[in-house]
């Protein structure tokens, strides 16, 4: 039997390289369903609402402009608290997003592990309470790479010399 269903854990476009597991509700690929990087970041305003920073960056230079947003002279990544749609569906999920306005990337971390999370999908945040929308960003490919690596080197060290 196929043990199904199966899901495309990672790609290797540089090998040509699909990975497929039946396993995806395993331990393994928890920490790869719930915490993962996103690129071209935008806000709508020009950096995410200060009212949603939960984690403060040490040596923060920025300046709140009028409407209480941060700009993008923060030194460190700082931390704010979003509700976040993922693909399409009316679903709303919470989490962290640890953003680095120099690098125009972001780190989120959901409350809870997501189903099916893959590289190109959008991410938009929202405020909890009045799904006001406030940006976006794009699931890196970097995502499933570090997933893999990391997956890889577990299999060799579980490998008697």
């Amino acid at each position: 039997t196929s043990r199904g269903p199966w899901y495309v854990v990672a790609k290797d476009p540089k090998h040509n390289i699909v990975y497929a597991s039946n396993q995806y509700d395993e331990e393994a690929f928890t920490q790869a369903r719930s915490k993962f990087q996103v690129e071209d970041v935008h806000w709508i305003d020009g950096g995410p609402p200060q009212q949603h920073r939960i984690h403060p960056a040490e040596n923060d230079t920025s300046s709140g402009d009028a409407d209480n947003f941060i700009t993008s002279t923060t030194v460190e990544p700082s931390t704010y608290r979003f509700a976040m749609k993922i693909r399409h569906g009316p679903r709303l999920v919470s989490g962290s997003v640890q953003w680095d306005a120099f690098q125009d990337t972001a780190t989120i971390e959901l409350d809870h592990k997501d189903g099916g999370l893959a590289p190109g999908q959008y991410v938009v945040f929202y405020d909890p309470e009045t799904a006001q929308c406030f940006g976006s960003g794009i699931i890196s490919e970097r995502h499933w790479a570090r997933f893999l690596q990391t997956f890889q080197q577990r299999d060799e060290e579980a490998v008697p010399q």
